[in-house]
């Protein structure tokens, strides 16, 4: 029994372009990328999905791993994994970013520490906002849209599109302006109470001089902070989720 090198790329072709894809996303994407995941079970993983969604990707086109165009197509997947993974990353990014501005308004950005995931030192009340988001995406079943996002990106991006073309098509830079006004939004609330509280010590201090405001504005401004987070907590999904659909909706196709 023989197979001609024809037969063999038109069973492997379907399978090892989407594992590139999937495996490139997995790198970066939330939950997936992290270090606790060993790395055979990325790639295991990484495979079976790729598999699965053999029954969804239908008339994928048949790439010779020895053609011009293969070349091409590695760096393709490569990119619109990447891309996918950092689309989502930025989710994050923007309820850090929230948790930073509030962390500074309660005067916590003092009690920060390194974090060996992000590289750097980050504030308490950021490393709590980071794990609420971590578990919001995991309950949210942010990992299925993730799954669904690289899935619906070969009906956008082909295994057999131009490179170029596809990095322009992503317009990834549409999701800066909603970093910073999602983490605005976030933060909002916070910052209002906070100011209204830094307002109210500040009349206080007028009016009685000689109290001392410092030593008695930290533990009312940590106060007051703590509870706003936990009042403010269950409006955190909306913004999330609405950023997130956002990111996927840069990979998929309108029709669907």
């Amino acid at each position: 029994m023989t197979f001609s090198e024809a037969q063999i790329m038109a069973w492997l072709s379907p399978v090892l372009w989407p594992f590139l894809r999937v495996l490139a996303l997995f790198s970066v994407a939330p939950v997936f990328s992290a270090r606790q995941l060993p790395l055979r079970a990325k790639i295991g993983l990484a495979f079976l999905v790729a598999l699965c969604a053999q029954g969804v990707l239908t008339d994928q086109p048949v790439i010779s791993v020895n053609g011009r165009e293969a070349l091409g197509a590695v760096a393709q997947q490569v990119a619109v994994g990447l891309a996918i993974g950092f689309a989502l990353r930025l989710v994050f990014t923007a309820v850090e970013l929230a948790g930073e501005i509030i962390g500074l308004q309660m005067g916590l950005n003092f009690a920060s520490f390194f974090d060996p995931v992000a590289h750097a030192q980050i504030s308490a009340v950021t490393r709590f906002f980071d794990n609420l988001v971590l578990l919001l995406f995991i309950v949210g079943n942010g990992h299925l849209l993730v799954l669904m996002a690289v899935v619906d990106s070969f009906d956008r991006f082909p295994v057999d599109g131009n490179f170029l073309q596809a990095l322009g098509q992503m317009r990834l830079h549409t999701l800066g302006s909603a970093i910073f006004s999602s983490a605005l939004w976030i933060a909002l609330p916070m910052i209002a109470l906070l100011l209204f509280v830094n307002l109210t010590l500040g009349i206080i201090s007028r009016v009685a001089p000689q109290m001392n405001i410092y030593a008695v504005g930290f533990p009312v401004t940590l106060t007051v902070g703590l509870l706003g987070i936990t009042a403010t907590l269950p409006m955190l999904e909306s913004p999330v989720l609405a950023l997130m659909q956002q990111a996927v909706e840069l990979f998929v196709t309108q029709q669907r």
